[in-house]
């Protein structure tokens, strides 16, 4: 196939030198097309445009330069080095090379020129490079200076840098002669100041030498600006389409109950905050409508977001569906299981529970209670959308701790419960608050309401950092609080001992405070355990049974114990700031103070020591939250592998969060369009199928 004949649609089998064995490790890099190349934009450049003199190198630079061959030896430091000489007639710089043949070394004769590019560093006897990239030069010939800043783009095995260069050389010639069309309107384009596709695609892969580096390495420059707004864009318009999609769908409009409701709450042994009434009217609005409600609640740790869901479920029972709660571990679905069946009970509802730890007979009763719908409230964990679970009248779905999960798996329990009925209500809890950019990005298929107010009396925790070379004050700190009626958390990163990661070790945690406290009552919970142990130990603490609970990082989420006022967390500067703010929400459950105590191992890097300090300063879970995204990134934060949170090719969420306030007003403005640029758009970013969902 001529040149002319290659258009962006084209597979790259087109190209010159792809056969099908490139094709294949180029799909591993997300390559399928010609037009996929466009995008693969270069993770930093390198400026090949200008020889630097031997003379003017300054240390700690990588630049291009060439010179003479003076000498080429081998010689024994410890292992064996290459050693080359070179001169320009302003200085000499040694070439050192620790991997070479006997052919690369008869190379370097005295008197070859030879041109290199590498990282310049002092050494022992002057200026060196090591390993660097070199080209010896023919007789008479002049060395090789670009004409643009040299692209480093994202590599997989096989493929090499230079193979990539000439494939996008191939591509942007096709870029030239077919540019992609515009699917931006010009309005929008003219009111960012945005330069044009093609430009834009042309610019940052071969960006000119007076090229401002450093916006391009912080992805602030207008060119990448431009396509990290379409693709945010795309991503975007997937989701609001999924929404579109849902509400076209139809659903049980649970209208009756208000009375049982109004009872439910009136008997409740506490007041709802005026943050949990407001977000149960908005719940209430939505599930008597006849479309799928789509609710998102945030909140934070110990705000009252299982009673919010509770009367939600009661109103699906009331008005004759079933509901059911998915939590992603056995622990807090237990949890939720014993707080369920404490509320509704007495309104003789007995909630059901389903896990893949059930014994055989028991999980085949369950599934029969479903199937019959005498089961109106079902808990348990993502086993309620495995094969086998088949509901009756399933009207509303409560998902928590939301980014576990994530898109795919929410729509596989809605489809699953899909009935006569119509779809079922949706309602997603997370306690890790999501600042709003980033909300407005990952969950832009759903209506958002935020518990913004903690139960009244309740005080913040009380958090220090102590180095674990002070683990004697700590022992003596909880001996001292257990004495005093109180109760305590140990928490570690790790159950076993390991040889790789040096953290403290749960069952090693546990030998040694029984040991050094035989006066207290020690208990230990691990993820390995069997789910009956893990419920014996945490209902022995909630009891007072237990005094010390060692556990890991089981007990991030669902665990209630007012009495439990210390919290000790073990290697606190190993983890994320969200994760910290959940175990240090076991504790504070009361009105009394409670203090966390984050044991780390010094020395700490810059970035543990922010993060510990966020933690002493606030007990906010939105700032925390923020803080975590500029520190970690959205995919650490929400579980980029768990819930199938977009990965974006050029886009950031935290970097470019500025452009999403711009890009919902697009996305609306295309959306009224009857032109099929914003379908266009999902298809050239997320590919025929979208990532979510198409209308």
């Amino acid at each position: 196939m001529s040149e002319e004949q290659i258009d962006a649609a084209s597979p790259l089998t087109v190209l010159k030198g792809v056969g099908p064995a490139l094709a294949i490790k180029l799909e591993r890099l997300g390559l399928f097309r010609v037009e996929d190349l466009f995008f693969l934009l270069p993770l930093r450049y390198e400026d090949r445009t200008q020889l630097v003199r031997l003379g003017a190198l300054v240390a700690g630079t990588r630049c291009l330069v060439s010179g003479e061959v003076l000498l080429a030896e081998t010689v024994y430091r410890g292992r064996r080095n290459l050693l080359v000489r070179i001169a320009d007639g302003s200085g000499q710089l040694t070439l050192r090379f620790f991997h070479f043949s006997r052919s690369q070394q008869a190379q370097f004769q005295p008197g070859v020129r030879v041109t290199c590019f590498g990282d310049a560093r002092q050494g022992a006897a002057g200026f060196e490079m090591i390993h660097p990239e070199y080209r010896l030069l023919r007789e008479g010939q002049d060395a090789a200076i670009n004409e643009s800043l040299t692209p480093i783009y994202p590599a997989t095995e096989g493929v090499q840098q230079g193979r990539l260069r000439n494939l996008t050389d191939q591509a942007l010639r096709v870029l030239h002669q077919s540019p992609p069309p515009e699917l931006l309107p010009r309005d929008i384009r003219d009111e960012l100041s945005m330069p044009s596709l093609a430009d834009a695609i042309d610019y940052l892969h071969r960006p000119p030498p007076e090229a401002d580096v450093e916006l391009l390495q912080q992805g602030l420059h207008p060119c990448q600006q431009r396509l990290a707004f379409e693709e945010l864009l795309a991503h975007y318009l997937s989701l609001r389409n999924l929404r579109t999609l849902a509400d076209t769908k139809a659903a049980p409009a649970l209208r009756n109950g208000e009375v049982e409701v109004a009872r439910f709450i009136d008997g409740l042994p506490f007041d709802l905050t005026s943050a949990q009434q407001r977000v149960v009217d908005e719940i209430l609005v939505d599930l008597a409508r006849p479309h799928p409600m789509m609710r998102l609640i945030q909140g934070d740790v110990g705000s009252g977001k299982t009673v919010v869901a509770a009367i939600a479920c009661l109103k699906a029972i009331v008005c004759g569906v079933q509901a059911a709660i998915m939590a992603p571990t056995e622990l807090l679905a237990e949890q939720h299981w014993r707080s369920f069946s404490e509320w509704l009970r007495p309104l003789e509802i007995e909630p059901a529970w389903l896990a893949g730890s059930q014994r055989a007979a028991a999980r085949r009763k369950t599934l029969a209670s479903i199937a019959d719908g005498s089961a109106q409230l079902v808990v348990g964990t993502h086993a309620l959308f495995q094969e086998g679970v088949d509901f009756h009248n399933l009207g509303l779905v409560v998902i928590d701790e939301q980014h576990r999960f994530g898109v795919h798996q929410r729509m596989a329990l809605r489809d699953k419960g899909a009935s006569e009925l119509g779809h079922p209500h949706q309602l997603v809890m997370t306690a890790t608050p999501i600042p709003r950019t980033l909300a407005m990005a990952a969950y832009a298929d759903l209506d958002t309401s935020i518990i913004d107010e903690l139960p009244p009396g309740r005080q913040p925790v009380k958090t220090v950092a102590i180095p674990a070379t002070r683990r004697d004050e700590i022992i003596a700190r909880v001996r001292s609080a257990c004495a005093a009626g109180q109760q305590a958390f140990w928490v570690c990163p790790l159950i076993e001992e390991s040889d790789v990661l040096d953290f403290q070790a749960a069952e090693a945690s546990y030998a040694m405070l029984t040991e050094a406290l035989p006066e207290l009552r020690v208990g230990l919970v691990h993820g390995r355990m069997r789910a009956a142990e893990k419920e014996r130990g945490m209902q022995a603490f909630k009891d007072g049974v237990i005094q010390l609970l060692v556990a890991t990082t089981v007990i991030e989420v669902g665990v209630d114990v007012p009495n439990a006022r210390l919290m000790i967390i073990e290697n606190a500067e190993r983890m994320g700031l969200s994760q910290l703010h959940q175990l240090r929400g076991r504790v504070g459950r009361g009105p009394m103070q409670s203090h966390c105590v984050l044991v780390y191992k010094p020395p700490l890097g810059s970035n543990s020591r922010t993060r510990l300090a966020v933690l002493r300063d606030t007990n906010d879970g939105f700032v925390v939250a923020q803080r975590d995204l500029e520190l970690r990134g959205p995919g650490e934060l929400l579980g980029t592998r768990q819930t199938g949170l977009p990965d974006y090719r050029i886009a950031n969420l935290v970097r470019d969060a500025s452009l999403m306030p711009k890009v919902q007003l697009a996305a609306e403005a295309l959306r009224q369009s009857p032109a099929a640029d914003a379908a266009a758009i999902i298809r050239r970013w997320l590919g025929d199928a979208g990532r979510y969902g198409k209308v």
